[in-house]
C-alpha cells in the first residue's frame, strides 16, 4: 500500500524550526497496529492521521510508543497541509473530530492557524510524585499544579532554561507529562518546556496540548485573555494564545519539510 505523508515544523515560520509532525492522510483507518508501527517508523513526537467524515475529518495522533488524547502541533500540521495541497480550509476553517478531545475546529488569519481547543485548567498538588522535583533538579518551584500533566511554576525563565531534567525517573511518574513554565522575558508572557519520556517524547519541542493548561494558568495570574508564549526547548516555538471561556485558542504558524511517500 502507498501513501501520501507530509513532515511539516509547527509553530514556526522556518524549517528546523518549532515542532516536527508527519501527517498521513487516509481514505479510510487502517488497523491500530499498523498506525502506531508508522508513527515509530517516523520517529518523531507525534504522527497524525485522518479520514473524511462528513463534511470534516476524524482525526488521530500517534507517538511511537501510544495513541494520545490530543496534540497540538500535529493538529496545526494537519490543517496546514489539507489547506495547502489537498483543499482550502475556507471562511468556516476545518473541523476535526476526535475520539477524546471532542470536536476541534481550525480557522486561517493569514499565515497563522488557529486551533480551539478545550481549556483543562491545573488545580493545585498537595503530594506530588516524590520523584517529580528531583527528577527535575533545578532551584524550587513556585507551585505544583495538573490537569492532564504536571504544571512546575518557576519564578524566572532561567530556571525553566537550565533544568537538566533525569528521563528515566520522569518516565515513572504518574500523569503523561510533565510541564514547566515560568515568567516571559522580551516581550513573551510566559516560556515552557514539557517532558513525556513514558510515551517515547524526552522532550517536546512545542506543545500545543500543554497550552490548554498554560493558557488559563496565566490567564487568571496575569489577569489577560491574549498571551505569547515560547516554548524554549532547543528548537523553540512560538504560540499566540487566548482564553474563551471553557475553550483556548492557540495559533501558530507552519512550513513544509517533506513531502512524499510510504509503503505499508
Amino acid at each position: 500500500m502507498r501513501l501520501p505523508i507530509y513532515q511539516v515544523d509547527a509553530f514556526t515560520d522556518t524549517v528546523f524550526g518549532g515542532n516536527p509532525a508527519a501527517v498521513v492522510p487516509l481514505e479510510d483507518w487502517l488497523p491500530d497496529d499498523r498506525l502506531l508501527a508508522i508513527a515509530a517508523e517516523n520517529h518523531l513526537s507525534e504522527t497524525a492521521f485522518f479520514v473524511p467524515d462528513g463534511g470534516g475529518y476524524a482525526l488521530r495522533w500517534f507517538t511511537p510508543e501510544v495513541e494520545v488524547d490530543l496534540c497540538g502541533h500535529a493538529t496545526l500540521a494537519t490543517a496546514f497541509v489539507i489547506d495547502r495541497f489537498l483543499r482550502p480550509a475556507g471562511a468556516d476553517g476545518l473541523t476535526f473530530r476526535t475520539r477524546q478531545a471532542g470536536t476541534l475546529t481550525v480557522t486561517r488569519d493569514g499565515d497563522t492557524y488557529v486551533m480551539d481547543f478545550p481549556s483543562r485548567p491545573p488545580l493545585p498538588v498537595d503530594t506530588p510524585h516524590p520523584d517529580l522535583l528531583p527528577a527535575l533538579g533545578g532551584p524550587p518551584p513556585r507551585a505544583v499544579l495538573a490537569a492532564r500533566d504536571y504544571l512546575v511554576v518557576y519564578d524566572d525563565a532561567a530556571a525553566v532554561r537550565g533544568l537538566v531534567p533525569d528521563m528515566v525517573r520522569l518516565a515513572g511518574l504518574d500523569r503523561h507529562g510533565v510541564c514547566v513554565t515560568a515568567p516571559g522575558e522580551g516581550g513573551v508572557d510566559f516560556v515552557s518546556r514539557f517532558f513525556a519520556p513514558a510515551f517515547g517524547i524526552p522532550e517536546d519541542p512545542v506543545t500545543g496540548s500543554a497550552h490548554c493548561t498554560l493558557i488559563p494558568y496565566w490567564a487568571r495570574r496575569l489577569g489577560r485573555d491574549r498571551l505569547e508564549a515560547r516554548q524554549v526547548s532547543r528548537r523553540g516555538g512560538v504560540l499566540a494564545c487566548a482564553l474563551a471561556g471553557d475553550r483556548v485558542r492557540i495559533g501558530g504558524t507552519a512550513v513544509l519539510y517533506l513531502e512524499g511517500h510510504i509503503r505499508v
